[in-house]
């Protein structure tokens, strides 16, 4: 309904939920077609998926933002580590 009304914001939850990695491929694939010259926020868990996808990411630990930056800046933070892997800062 989103893309036929010509949107400019695309909200997804969890768009690759269930998949298998081909499909989640797939996906990804047409998710960055149909979403280009588009804002898109979207809840994902699977974190290839995000950094693939977003320029800016958000991680949410009991409903509250812990962190928002670039993927690469994501992935480095080590609040983030510490709370999705259970690693404890040095």
């Amino acid at each position: 309904m989103t893309l036929t009304t010509g949107a400019d914001i695309i909200l997804l939850d969890e768009p690759t939920a269930g998949m298998s990695r081909e499909e989640t491929a797939q996906a990804v694939e047409l998710i960055r077609a149909v979403t280009e010259g588009k804002t898109l926020l979207m809840v994902e868990h699977d974190m290839s998926v995000v950094f693939s996808l977003c320029d800016r990411v958000s991680v949410l630990v009991y409903g509250s933002i812990l962190a928002t930056d670039t993927p690469a800046r994501i992935s480095a933070n080590r609040e983030v580590q510490e709370a999705y892997l259970g690693e404890e800062a040095a």
